[in-house]
């Protein structure tokens, strides 16, 4: 039973009126808002609703976490450039850990002066930590460079990265979540700073950045993010898979060993970001291109292209060939992803990043999956013309029909099920030539 004479209580009673006048039913006036996020130490903000149309697909994400957003601030960390562009990892990671640790800080102390105002807000991470539990699945809460965009903050470039009008590529994003209502909301920005100069796409080491707008997601997670996320999972596998020390040496080098380990005692480091390094969109980058394209080249690029180092990828993937024909001075080391898709409708949604459009030169044909089990859905997928379209539900006609058990199939994915035993065991079913689903296991390697 609550005690009525507790000094808490007889203090809220004594105020209760003041902070009801203070916080109820008043929007927070723009203005305002932003200047607080400048003295907080924001480089830039902007703000957006939470029903925004460009946060349609994002809305039930946020509210997950935060069911009563009602504004988002989107605010802007400037990094320095020409550590970014370092060809030392150990620079670049350096300014990447300080931006995500300021990032975080100035959120923090934005939440605190808000909440003097009786405003309350939620900052998730500007980065890691995320919810793993949703690994390989959406682990980030909120996707920053949506809800930047909304905010008027840029737009995406070629590379994948928002581009800032000023700043360029170079910053970093983190978003506050407040449970009130602003005067004014910023607009998306009317035009995409992105030059298309496709610098990132001559500098990327894994050929993960298409000249005609594709991205390969999972060659460029398997380089860059050898050292997190799958990449450990591969790594871990391997120890566990090693019978001796000289066979986790013959796998494993003693520079990739200690390098797992900075990244789980220092922070979480990259094995490129060469796409960030060479962007020189944005005010503050763009004259150094213009002026000087060829020096720009030389000093920015080239060096990233000549870099000496081991490049990860996945087997018989579209990176593997790449690295071969376009960097032959780089090492080529070919590793696991580590991903396992959990569910079927992770393995349904992880189609699109791990498509391997090299790999499906000359196929022309519509897959329909059927999963029974734990989990009873049904989806197509249809290959033509390099390019890839997945949709839950049969759609068009098939020229072969998959139908498998859940478990059975994530089993066989997780190369723990043997596909033929499956089939004999009437867990897998096929209507169709062969041919097609070997085909349809080369442009998704794992």
């Amino acid at each position: 039973m609550v005690q009525k004479n507790h000094p808490d209580i007889i203090w809220f009673n004594e105020h209760s009126d003041d902070t009801r006048q203070s916080s109820t039913n008043k929007k927070i006036e723009y203005s305002y808002l932003k200047e607080l996020a400048a003295k907080a130490g924001a480089n830039d903000c902007g703000i957006t609703d939470i029903n925004s149309p460009e946060l349609v697909e994002e809305k039930r994400d946020i509210l997950s976490i935060y069911p009563v957003t009602r504004s988002l601030l989107s605010v802007v960390t400037n990094l320095n450039r020409e550590n970014v562009r370092c060809v030392s990892r150990s620079v670049s990671d350096l300014e990447f850990m300080t931006g995500m640790e300021k990032s975080n800080e100035v959120l923090k102390k934005l939440a605190r002066m808000l909440k003097q105002k009786n405003i309350n807000s939620v900052h998730p991470s500007a980065g890691f930590p995320m919810d793993l539990t949703k690994w390989p699945g959406k682990m980030w809460q909120v996707s920053h460079k949506i809800v930047a965009i909304a905010a008027g903050l840029g737009q995406l470039g070629h590379n994948r990265l928002l581009i800032h009008p000023v700043f360029g590529n170079y910053i970093i994003l983190g978003t506050l979540l407040i449970d009130q209502e602003v005067s004014e909301y910023d607009k998306p920005l009317d035009y995409n700073p992105c030059i298309k100069c496709q610098l990132c796409v001559s500098a990327c080491p894994t050929g993960a950045i298409g000249s005609d707008g594709s991205f390969a997601f999972v060659n460029c997670m398997t380089h860059n993010y050898r050292d997190r996320l799958g990449g450990f999972s591969d790594w871990m596998e391997n120890i566990i898979k090693s019978k001796s020390v000289k066979q986790y040496r013959q796998k494993v080098s003693d520079s990739e060993t200690v390098s797992m380990w900075q990244s789980l005692s220092y922070g979480i480091c990259n094995k490129s970001s060469y796409c960030m390094a060479v962007c020189p969109a944005g005010k503050d980058n763009i004259g150094q291109f213009l002026t000087e394209k060829k020096t720009y080249i030389k000093n920015v690029v080239k060096p990233l292209q000549e870099n000496t180092e081991t490049i990860y990828v996945i087997p018989e993937s579209d990176a593997q060939v790449y690295v071969k024909k376009k960097y032959p001075h780089k090492k080529l080391k070919v590793v696991g992803s580590g991903i396992r898709p959990a569910t079927v409708v992770s393995f349904i949604d992880s189609l699109e990043l791990s498509f391997q459009k090299g790999r499906s030169k000359g196929l022309e044909a519509t897959y329909h999956f059927t999963f029974t089990g734990d989990e009873q859905i049904k989806a197509s997928v249809d290959i033509k013309n390099m390019k890839l379209s997945v949709e839950y539900g049969h759609i068009g006609k098939p020229d072969i029909s998959i139908i498998a058990d859940t478990v059975t199939w994530l089993s066989f994915l997780a190369k723990e099920k043997n596909l033929l035993l499956a089939l004999i065991q009437r867990k897998i079913k096929i209507k169709g030539s062969p041919v097609l689903m070997k085909r349809f296991a080369k442009c998704f390697p794992l």
